[in-house]
């Protein structure tokens, strides 16, 4: 029985070493490098100073939702969220972050001076997706919660259909 045990032990141990010879560590590239992994530290750290500072100002949208309706599979649509800066203060939009690839925000990088307008333009790509879909954008900026959320519906059916 003892010998059972050994040689599944070292069985087990060549497998192991094995496996962990031929596998790839995986290259993380560095935050701030890609536009898809979030903002560089320099940019986390802008809006709660600003925040702290007591720079705080608000954003009103025309509308924080957008329903494209019914779409075929693999269509790219877009939508502006157009805003007002309402507030007394700069409004700075440090960061804009779709909740998943398919979602791809555009931000205003200068401060929207208070009374100023500016539109968050949103790009989805259906490619892959079918049936009913919501995805959001999260806005970091200087406004009281520190964020605001916009929202994207659709209806993705297959090309193919009328």
């Amino acid at each position: 029985m003892k010998r059972v045990h050994l040689h599944l032990a070292g069985l087990l141990t060549v497998f192991i070493l094995t496996a962990s010879c031929n596998s790839k560590p995986e290259v993380q590239p560095k935050l701030g490098t890609n536009p898809n992994l979030g903002p560089t530290p320099a940019e986390i750290n802008k809006v709660p100073k600003l925040i702290a500072d007591g720079k705080i100002t608000e954003m009103t949208f025309e509308s924080q939702t957008h329903d494209f309706g019914t779409i075929k599979q693999g269509d790219k649509v877009v939508h502006d969220f157009k805003f007002t800066n309402t507030g007394k203060e700069d409004l700075i939009i440090s960061y804009a972050k779709g909740s998943c690839g398919c979602t791809v925000p555009e931000y205003p990088k200068q401060a929207i001076k208070p009374g100023g307008k500016g539109s968050i333009k949103v790009s989805f790509n259906s490619a892959g997706k079918i049936g009913e879909t919501s995805k959001t954008v999260t806005l970091t900026c200087n406004v009281t919660d520190g964020a605001k959320i916009l929202y994207i519906k659709t209806n993705i059916v297959p090309s193919g259909t009328k």
